[in-house]
């Protein structure tokens, strides 16, 4: 095969492989794009206003496909294009919050460039599904339903899976057991009012109040609530790891049919007694998107709170414009 030949073929799909296209090229965006590409079963499409950053970083992904076996599929992108008939589109754009900048002005500022990019992702991909990640979580998901008119089941976001892993973390280091027998869930808004469900919290089947005092566990729940913050006072900017694989998760349950029951911001039409609002709960993910909402049995502290988060997003939602 002469070299013309080859570089024809550089980034031609393979016939058959999903698409998933993942919106912001920063760390968290990168991140999901890495980790989906080496699961080699999509064509990955990363897209970024900056030039030249989304090819840049698309193309190290592609050649460390030669070292860890993977077939390099990833292409970057400064506009939309190549994102047409996309199965499902990662949301990660939008800017952090900076020092100075009030709640209120970070959620006009992402509404503003969530909307612009919704707008283009259905208009290339009007059958996709989408996952958001742009923060405040909770609010840039309605933004994202309303401006694309989706039904609910195909609009949804990543935050109780990110949570949730550090509540587990955290279990596993206190127990010195192996994060793979940890079962948690956390629920509610993505923020400090999140909810670690204690009651549902086990490690190897044991429920984790027969493992670890009340005080301890406490000190859990607070960690978690506030694992965010404790990742920007040690880097001095958000965290990216975690979230970038949590989002690949969804795109993995989606995409492979797997029926996966996670964490994730769903819009709520009664269930947990919270109607027309976007809040962290379990949830079957599949193909059509979110197949069924999963209502805990809740005590009654753990309802109370779950209450209480879902004020404090409805609060942030009604900054909203769109």
């Amino acid at each position: 095969m002469s070299e013309m030949s080859l570089g024809r073929h550089e980034f031609t799909p393979y016939k058959g492989r999903r698409k998933v296209t993942v919106v912001g090229g920063g760390n968290v965006g990168a991140t999901c794009a890495q980790v989906l590409a080496t699961r080699d079963y999509a064509d990955v499409v990363l897209v970024d206003i900056v030039e030249n950053l989304p090819q840049g970083k698309a193309l190290d992904i592609n050649q460390m496909g030669a070292v860890l076996g993977y077939e390099p599929r990833v292409t970057g992108s400064n506009g939309y294009e190549e994102t047409a008939g996309s199965d499902v589109v990662v949301i990660t754009a939008g800017v952090p919050r900076k020092p100075g900048m009030s709640r209120d002005d970070l959620v006009t500022t992402n509404e503003k460039i969530v909307k612009d990019v919704t707008e283009k992702v259905v208009a290339q991909s009007p059958d996709s599904i989408l996952i958001v990640v742009s923060n405040p979580l909770d609010a840039m998901c309605h933004v994202a339903k309303n401006v694309s008119g989706f039904p609910k089941e195909r609009v949804f976001g990543q935050a109780g899976i990110l949570d949730t892993a550090r509540f587990q973390t955290f279990i596993a280091w206190e127990t010195g057991a192996s994060v793979k027998d940890v079962t948690a869930v956390v629920l509610g808004g993505h923020g400090d009012q999140m909810v670690s469900v204690v009651s549902a919290a086990s490690v190897g089947g044991v429920p984790l109040r027969k493992l670890v005092p009340e005080d301890r566990i406490q000190a859990m729940v607070e960690r978690t609530a506030k694992g965010g913050g404790e990742v920007v006072n040690l880097l001095g900017t958000s965290a990216w790891y975690a979230p970038g694989a949590a989002a690949a998760q969804m795109v993995d349950s989606i995409v492979l049919d797997e029926k996966r029951v996670l964490p994730c911001t769903a819009y709520l039409e009664g269930e947990y007694g919270i109607e027309g609002l976007y809040i962290g709960v379990p949830v079957k993910l599949g193909a059509s998107g979110i197949e069924q909402v999963v209502e805990l049995e809740l005590d009654d502290g753990e309802r109370e709170a779950l209450q209480k988060s879902a004020d404090a997003v409805r609060e942030v939602v009604g900054v909203l414009t769109t």
